[in-house]
């Protein structure tokens, strides 16, 4: 007992019950989680001696740079796992790790050239990035986070790999304009006869698929012909080799993604590729979970192939909720373009940008609460219905898209320190209530901000040397990111961690079902019950998007006689199926019902 009370001194008061949690953890459903997600590059630096990855030079063959943006920064596996007593006690019972694969450490021409600390540029998917450790570094990770009843998500690619392959014809051009199928026809010029073309997506035919020079002549430079892993990739007959992406039209999931080499997903060798390398990992660590990368950007016959498969081969691993959710990166209200690859892709969720698309609006207060009932009217159309929209993962801000306080400032330029921070949390506690698994970027948890979207969304958590982030104004502190932020006395640590726990508490704020209760056309109320699976009792969610308090009968279920409150102040049942509330400017509140 009291070397047990000696550990949680140590490594906090959430170590306490980490056995208990740790038994039945595989149990959770996607829906029970809190995400918390983490470039492992700008979290924690556990290990300087791999901050080069081993590599000699300068910056542009390590990528090492704590200083620029772009760069590598030093964090690393170590860190994370060290931190992990940090992110439990935020609440977050999972963490989604970006990509770790080993990736080709510099990239881009003379005065453009960055560095692969963001993951995404992989040449090795069978190893995790020297920079930021070992597989088994990773192993740790994985075992210490289930020791304390936490999942780990992986974040993964097959969309393309590293900048590897180059085309003769755009050899000193800036760019490379894609090449259409129509204009550029797989059997031009006498090549590959016999190819039917790639909707017929079977081994026999794409055996006839031979030379990879119908649109662009494809090379690989001497020194990089054998850098890829597994070895079947560094043959440029499993690429696309069109040119550069619009990201519009047929290029979105045949063009080059800002030259990464595209992956012809279309051939099952590729297929069958993909399973084995990231089965493997499953196979390896017992992860929880894959977020899928550029999910929209690929042929959704490949994702109805591949996300079974992941399925499967995570069962037989004894993983039963393995959660899989794709990116589909798209600014619109309107859920009919994510939930289209629900049905078309086989995925059992995708990340949600509709829900954060909603949020910002009505919270930022360019437009009114009614948002979200194009949002939550569109939870039908996913292959699930409303059950599997309960499973997106649900966020207000990420590494890609920008921090959430960016463009609250950005709508609101005249608002007050004060003003933002009430802003952020009233988004906060949408995000942690509503329907959807709550999904937290590391660092707004300690206000940060950031300068728009990528590398100006990437601060580093510990002490930073890059100077377009240390200069930003933080949310609810007066520090910045110069030194280190993992403070949980800070404002909105507080706030989620208390939302988190009320959450993970309230089975209605998880697996529960909602109903629209109020909207508006404008800024203020907006009112949603949720109910107990197993009971059916009922949780109000209140919010007041507008800068003045307000006063309104709410409707609620003549059985709920009287509201007990979770969070903020409730009132009382005026009559049966009516409850009179008053919720300040930027308030919320959170009322259980007491039934007959």
């Amino acid at each position: 007992m009291i070397r047990s009370l000696l550990l949680a001194l140590t490594l906090g008061a959430s170590a306490l019950p980490v056995a208990a949690v740790a038994q039945d953890f595989r149990a959770r459903a996607p829906e029970d989680e809190v995400i918390y997600f983490v470039l492992p590059d700008r979290f924690e630096n556990g290990d300087k001696a791999n901050d080069r990855g081993g590599m000699t030079g300068d910056r542009l063959v390590h990528g090492f740079d704590p200083t620029a943006k772009g760069f590598y920064h030093g964090g690393d596996l170590k860190g994370l796992t060290a931190r992990l007593p940090y992110i439990q006690s935020l609440g977050a019972t999972a963490i989604w790790v970006g990509p770790i694969f080993k990736n080709k450490a510099v990239q881009g021409g003379p005065g453009s050239e960055s560095a692969g600390y963001h993951g995404y540029w992989v040449t090795d998917f069978t190893q995790v990035d020297p920079h930021l450790g070992t597989n088994a570094d990773f192993k740790a990770l994985v075992d210490a986070a289930h020791a304390r009843g936490m999942k780990v998500y992986m974040d993964i690619i097959a969309n393309h790999t590293a900048d590897v392959i180059q085309y003769r014809e755009c050899v000193g051009k800036a760019e490379c304009v894609y090449r259409s199928r129509a204009d550029y026809p797989y059997s031009a010029r006498a090549k590959n006869r016999g190819f039917a073309g790639d909707g017929v997506q079977t081994a026999e035919n794409f055996a006839k698929l031979t030379d990879p020079s119908f649109a662009y002549t494809p090379f690989v430079p001497p020194a990089e012909r054998s850098v890829k892993v597994p070895a079947w990739l560094n043959d440029p007959i499993y690429y696309h080799n069109r040119g550069n992406t619009t990201f519009s039209n047929e290029s979105s999931q045949m063009g080059d993604f800002v030259g990464l080499d595209d992956l012809m997903t279309e051939n099952p060798r590729v297929v069958a590729g993909m399973i084995d390398i990231f089965g493997g990992w499953i196979d390896r660590f017992g992860i929880d979970g894959y977020r899928i990368d550029t999910a929209r950007h690929v042929n959704p016959e490949f994702w109805a192939a591949f996300v079974p498969a992941m399925q499967a081969r995570a069962k037989a691993r004894g993983i039963p909720n393995f959660h899989v959710f794709g990116e589909v990166a798209l600014s619109s209200l309107d859920a009919g373009g994510l939930a289209a690859w629900t049905k078309t892709g086989k995925f059992p969720a995708v990340l949600d940008f509709s829900f954060r698309e909603a949020v910002l609006q009505s919270v930022a207060g360019t437009k009114g609460t009614d948002v979200f009932e194009t949002v939550f009217d569109g939870d039908v159309l996913y292959a699930g219905g409303e059950a599997m929209a309960r499973q997106l993962p649900t966020f207000t801000g990420n590494h890609d898209n920008g921090r959430f306080a960016f463009y609250l400032r950005q709508a609101r330029p005249q608002a007050s320190d004060a003003e933002i921070l009430s802003r952020v949390m009233l988004s906060n506690a949408m995000l942690l209530t509503l329907r959807g698994v709550p999904t937290i970027y590391s660092g707004d948890e300690q206000g940060f901000a950031g300068d728009g979207n990528d590398q100006d969304a990437r601060e580093d958590m510990f002490a930073s040397q890059v100077a377009s982030y240390n200069d930003n104004k933080l949310v609810g502190t007066n520090a910045t990111t110069a030194t280190a932020n993992f403070t949980p006395s800070h404002p909105l640590y507080r706030q989620i961690a208390e939302l988190a726990k009320l959450r993970n508490e309230t089975p209605a704020l998880t697996r529960g079902r909602q109903v629209l209760r109020a909207r508006e056309d404008k800024p203020g109320l907006l009112a949603i019950s949720r109910f107990d699976p197993m009971s059916g009792g009922e949780v109000l969610l209140v919010f007041n998007t507008s800068d003045a308090p307000i006063t309104r009968n709410v409707q609620v279920e003549t059985a709920s006689t009287r509201f007990r409150a979770l969070s903020g102040t409730c009132g009382s049942v005026t009559a049966p199926g009516a409850i009179r509330l008053t919720i300040p400017a930027l308030g919320y509140a959170v009322c259980a019902a007491e039934t007959r």
